[in-house]
């Protein structure tokens, strides 16, 4: 139970970060990222702010995949140690 309340301060400390940067950033930029493919031509031209929320959103977001799925395909043995 200990592990889950550190783990919830934790991400209620990085949203807390995250609302800091949202609330001194509000000046628009454009937001280049030429890998995709779409912005190498026409950048996404919105708020740092926004921009900063959704690369936390798809971090937070593939952390969260690559977490869940840390077993794989593993067996569980039925109680027997060998």
């Amino acid at each position: 139970m200990f592990k889950a309340v550190l783990k919830t301060i934790a991400l209620l400390v990085i949203l807390f970060v995250m609302l800091y940067v949202g609330m001194n950033n509000t000046h628009e930029i454009d937001f280049h990222f030429p890998i995709a493919g779409t912005t190498a031509k026409t950048p996404i031209h919105t708020f740092a702010a926004l921009i900063y929320f959704g690369v936390f959103a798809v971090g937070l977001l593939a952390g969260t995949i690559l977490t869940a799925g840390g077993d794989g395909g593993r067996k569980k043995s039925g109680g027997r140690d060998k």
